[in-house]
């Protein structure tokens, strides 16, 4: 079952960074030196969903997690 839940709410720094927190990290299997995709959905031409994918997973996470949503809404 694929479902959507707020983990945790981040800041973004004065150079553009932010810290996933440990929880999350741990949950997510995500270690050091792993890379992430960061896919974004715009509506209106504004993005208004940001998604951070392990780029191992890209191909199955995005067409499972992603797919969904594309598919309630009409894409422009």
């Amino acid at each position: 079952m694929a479902y959507c839940r707020l983990e945790s709410l981040v800041t973004i720094d004065d150079r553009g960074q932010m810290v996933i927190p440990k929880e999350v990290r741990e949950k997510a299997k995500i270690r050091p030196g792993d890379k992430l995709a960061v896919m974004t959905w715009e509506i209106n031409g504004e993005v208004c969903c940001i998604f951070l994918i392990k780029a191992e997973n890209l191909a199955e996470s995005a067409i499972e997690l992603i797919g969904p949503i594309f598919s309630e809404r009409k894409i422009k």
